[in-house]
């Protein structure tokens, strides 16, 4: 056997062992990411206040002596305005049948809207287990709220979770009624792995993280990440990195005056990416102009976008 199974080696579960795929849907920016970082135990989807954060399906490892659950994180569900769009939705759609359990995630400090509804009519064509999770509690003003979503669960047979997913309120809850809903089964990854994703991948969305978090709505969605070279050193890990834009007015952004903004994105990424190799990081940035990538089907596959196949 060689080395590199050895390092893959999956033990066998005890006979009562639960397991199984867990996705997360609901309306852009209900949290669907906290949620898996916060369950798994570590950082490794980005969050932001800006909408349809999440464009591919990363996949969270929580791996208890009870049960193994993998976190399957999608895109929100949105009516898509370009290519990209479309293949984020077609991708968080198909893992509606795909999965052991679905999470519903809405958030229960606004009311039920359209949006909300238009999720639960495409469950209505799944057999497979709804967890209805109210996330944001602590943000609530309006309790009263809950009631829409209690009929909406209940008329569909839905277990309900009720949490803050910011906060860690209810949290223990959720985690214990996903088990409950999950079927005996095996390890399907060791149980040291957080995520199926190459570190290369996180450390893309690390850096995409902070561009949104730092240009909010000037550079929403019209960026993608390549990491073009990492060099491992004794002591260093050198990382060269491209941020692709559509116009040169989003690379001026991007860039800031005095090279102001690429700095504070490369500062704030690297310490990121330092917690997530636990070493220091030596960060460089370029950034790129390819007008109309997301349009592109053969950009969006050189960036990873791709319909998934289950």
């Amino acid at each position: 056997m060689s080395e590199q199974a050895d390092i893959f080696t999956i033990p066998v579960a005890p006979e009562d062992y639960r397991s199984g795929f867990v996705g997360i849907i609901g309306r852009p920016n209900v949290g669907k990411s906290t949620i898996m970082n916060f369950l798994v135990g570590q950082k490794i989807a980005i969050t932001s206040p800006v909408a349809q954060t999440t464009r591919n399906r990363l996949r969270g490892i929580l791996t208890t002596p009870e049960a193994q659950i993998i976190f399957v994180d999608t895109p929100g569900i949105h009516k898509p305005h370009h290519q990209l769009g479309q293949v984020l939705v077609k991708n968080a759609q198909s893992s509606i049948n795909a999965v052991d359990v679905v999470l519903f995630v809405v958030d229960c400090a606004v009311e039920l809207g359209g949006g909300d509804r238009y999720i639960a009519e495409l469950l209505n064509q799944t057999e497979t287990p709804v967890i209805l999770g109210l996330n944001k509690a602590d943000q609530q003003s309006a309790p009263q709220f809950d009631d829409r979503y209690r009929e909406l669960a209940e008329a569909r047979g839905w277990t309900i979770a009720k949490f803050s997913a910011l906060q860690g309120e209810g949290m223990e809850a959720l985690q214990s009624s996903i088990v409950e809903n999950l079927k005996p089964g095996p390890y399907y990854y060791p149980p040291d792995l957080v995520t199926d994703q190459p570190e290369r991948f996180i450390m893309g969305e690390l850096i995409r993280e902070q561009i949104l978090l730092l240009t909010r709505e000037e550079v929403p969605h019209s960026v993608a990440i390549e990491i073009e070279k990492v060099v491992e050193e004794a002591k260093l890990t050198r990382i060269f990195a491209a941020i692709n834009v559509e116009r040169p007015s989003q690379k001026a952004i991007l860039l800031g005056k005095g090279g102001g903004m690429i700095k504070a994105i490369g500062t704030a990424a690297r310490e990121q990416i330092q917690k997530l190799i636990e070493g220091q990081v030596y960060l460089e940035l370029f950034v790129k102009v390819l007008p109309k990538w997301r349009q592109s089907r053969v950009r969006l596959a050189e960036f990873g976008y791709r319909v998934e196949e289950d």
